[in-house]
């Protein structure tokens, strides 16, 4: 075992260097194929998967068993009910698949490792701009090479907001009905096209406060613990700390989330 609990690869490498290693070669293949004609699939309304994706999945769930046989791994699109016990690697091999479809540049690749439900490491790759957003647990969060910090705004009026709408039709009214009103009330929202880079952009304080309503685990492992370690502040329509197994989430400074929580948490908090 290495310094941090986390065991070496069969290569000897460290599991962050791994798992960055992975994301941006992964990265790469999706960027050798993004603008040009593709196969796409309808997984449901709204939900597409492409060549890419499947391109992306299989060499990155090839690399990690052949770097760490013994792991599972719950992955979006062939591993999505993979039992999960002891080491497990959670990935999304394309985060922002319509974006990436229609020709929109903002998407990105998602590794975290968990150990008994808790996150130790989490990798958010955005290949069109060269973002790597990493972190361990307990030793801080980056961008690139540079430490980050979620935003310190403690108002409304002066912060951008970022929600998606996922593919839950009543889920995205919920969240339509929330941005109406607090549109006027806060400088700007933006519908990212990717919630895991609207995560990524929480922790490094470009989006004050992210919310959305219908999540999958690759969508959030890795971003739950970018906020927390860049001294953020992740929480489901309860109040209570979010797990990637929420499908809800409220990620931003700890005043903000109390702030939104207060105002929209109740009347949403048993759906």
């Amino acid at each position: 075992m290495t310094m941090n609990n986390l065991p070496s690869a069969e290569s000897g490498k460290n599991t962050l260097e791994v798992a960055i290693k992975i994301a941006k070669e992964a990265g790469g293949i999706l960027l050798a194929h993004f603008g040009s004609k593709r196969q796409v699939k309808h997984k449901s309304k709204g939900n597409l998967v492409t060549d890419a994706d499947m391109l992306s999945e299989k060499f990155i769930l090839e690399s990690l068993q052949r770097e760490y046989p013994s792991f599972s791994v719950l992955s979006e699109e062939s591993n999505a009910s993979a039992s999960i016990t002891d080491f497990a690697w959670i990935v999304d091999p394309l985060d922002g698949t319509n974006n990436y479809t229609f020709g929109i540049p903002f998407f990105c690749v998602n590794i975290a490792l968990i150990k008994d439900g808790d996150i130790l490491l989490g990798v958010t790759y955005d290949p069109v701009r060269r973002e790597l957003f990493h972190a361990q647990k307990g030793q801080g969060a980056y961008l690139n090479d540079s430490p980050i910090r979620v935003s310190r705004e403690s108002s409304f009026q002066a912060s951008l907001i970022g929600l998606d709408l996922g593919y839950s039709h009543e889920r995205g009214g919920e969240m339509l009905q929330i941005a109406n009103r607090l549109w006027g009330e806060v400088h700007c929202i933006r519908a990212m096209g990717s919630s895991s880079l609207g995560l990524a952009y929480v922790a490094c304080g470009r989006v004050s406060l992210y919310f959305h309503r219908y999540l999958f685990p690759w969508d959030i492992a890795s971003g739950l613990l970018l906020i927390r370690e860049a001294g953020g502040e992740v929480i489901d329509w309860q109040g209570e700390p979010a797990s990637f197994r929420d499908i809800g989430v409220i990620a931003s400074n700890s005043i903000l989330c109390r702030e939104f929580l207060a105002r929209f948490g109740q009347e949403h908090k048993n759906k």
